[in-house]
């Protein structure tokens, strides 16, 4: 399997084959070679269908019936490779060659590349293409980059200050606690704290321990698995008391989420019913609904259980079972590879739900949450050790 952009003879090409045959787009228009005009290239597939767009011109390959997912486990390559004659023939239209020329802003998979000299993996005879100081992106929020006898100097918006226009003019002064994130509120020119776990208050200065979480909307708890090494992922299994009174929300999202690659199991409520999304391998995403109109009556408590054994989906609600489904008889993929990670009510300050679920579910969670319990452990997870923000004691 591969996936590749080139030029050939000035035209930008995409070439993929997912295992069954080799699908090639080309641009309707050529590039300008003259060293010094910008272009602006979006390239990809869904599925099996592809799309190149140079320049807002968009060339789509309508998909016909194949493979659709892309098995790649080599490192990615921008502007060569170390070996050329690790490039599939079919890969290129002529040898393949290096590209000269500079290329900056990479997105894959909605996260930017950072292309400096510590991130990449490796690479050889790359050169700062602005040739300044100010390069790309130096000054953050808009700011202005100028060159100047020392380095370089940032011209800001009237909003930010700072060296790299990084610091917003409402949190300067601001009085949040050191446990505390500023967040600026430009429209009353002023700003706001939001509290890190176990801290509360306006300014996030006061002490508290919860045994029951309360999510508010702009919450969320980041829990590492300390025994994750240590797990079968064929046999996984997340319980949990939960009580709401919205329609929508994340509830528990066992999984990174840093990239669509990424295996998870998600527990939410999408139209006022119980929704279980798992995904084992190759983005299959199977959402499991409760066919019952779920009640999201204000203070009653929940009980809700899903066990995952292998394929196989078990989910409980209330200690009724409620739902029974092999999502792969063919057992593909068995194992849930969730990296540790647990994410409850939402994701990091930033990252909206339905983004990041890529519309599986549209909200943060609003609520509380109570003994949650993974695999078969015998003690509660202390979601009070974990990472979070936004989270206040559910017993006040």
């Amino acid at each position: 399997d591969f996936l590749c952009i080139s030029l050939v003879n000035g035209f930008t090409q995409l070439r993929y084959n997912l295992g069954d045959k080799t699908v090639i787009l080309q641009t309707l228009q050529k590039v300008h070679a003259n060293g010094n005009t910008w272009h602006s290239l979006s390239a990809g597939r869904v599925g099996n269908e592809g799309y190149l767009d140079l320049d807002g011109i968009n060339v789509t390959q309508k998909a016909s019936p194949g493979m659709n997912a892309l098995d790649t486990h080599t490192d990615f390559f921008v502007g060569g490779v170390s070996s050329l004659n690790l490039v599939n023939p079919m890969a290129v239209e002529n040898e393949p060659t290096g590209f000269t020329g500079c290329i900056r802003e990479i997105v894959i998979n909605n996260r930017e590349l950072k292309l400096t000299v510590t991130d990449p993996t490796g690479g050889a005879n790359i050169g700062d293409c602005d040739g300044t100081d100010c390069g790309y992106t130096v000054c953050k929020n808009n700011g202005t980059c100028q060159v100047k006898n020392s380095g370089f100097s940032c011209s800001c918006p009237r909003e930010w200050t700072g060296t790299t226009c990084e610091q917003s003019i409402h949190c300067l002064q601001n009085m949040c606690g050191s446990q505390a994130l500023c967040i600026p509120q430009p429209s009353s020119f002023s700003y706001t704290c939001v509290c890190a776990l176990g801290w509360t208050g306006k300014y996030c200065n006061n002490k508290i321990k919860f045994y029951i979480a309360k999510f508010v909307g702009n919450s969320y708890i980041k829990y590492t698995d300390p025994f994750y090494g240590k797990r079968d992922l064929q046999y996984s299994r997340l319980s949990l008391n939960f009580t709401t009174n919205q329609t929508e929300g994340l509830i528990a999202w066992m999984g990174k989420s840093e990239n669509e690659d990424n295996d998870f199991l998600a527990i939410g409520l999408a139209n006022g019913t119980l929704k279980v999304v798992i995904n084992l391998g190759e983005r299959i995403s199977v959402p499991l609904m409760h066919s019952k109109y779920f009640t999201c009556s204000v203070g009653r408590w929940h009980f809700i259980t899903v066990v995952q054994n292998q394929t196989c989906i078990k989910v409980y609600l209330d200690e009724e079972l409620i739902l029974f489904e092999d999502i792969d008889p063919q057992r593909k993929y068995t194992a849930l590879n969730y990296g540790g990670i647990c994410y409850f009510g939402g994701f990091e300050t930033g990252r909206k739900v339905n983004t990041v679920t890529t519309g599986l579910f549209q909200k943060e969670f609003i609520g509380k949450i109570k003994d949650v319990v993974l695999f078969q452990d015998s003690k509660k997870i202390q979601l009070m050790k974990a990472e979070g923000y936004n989270v206040y004691d559910g017993n006040s």
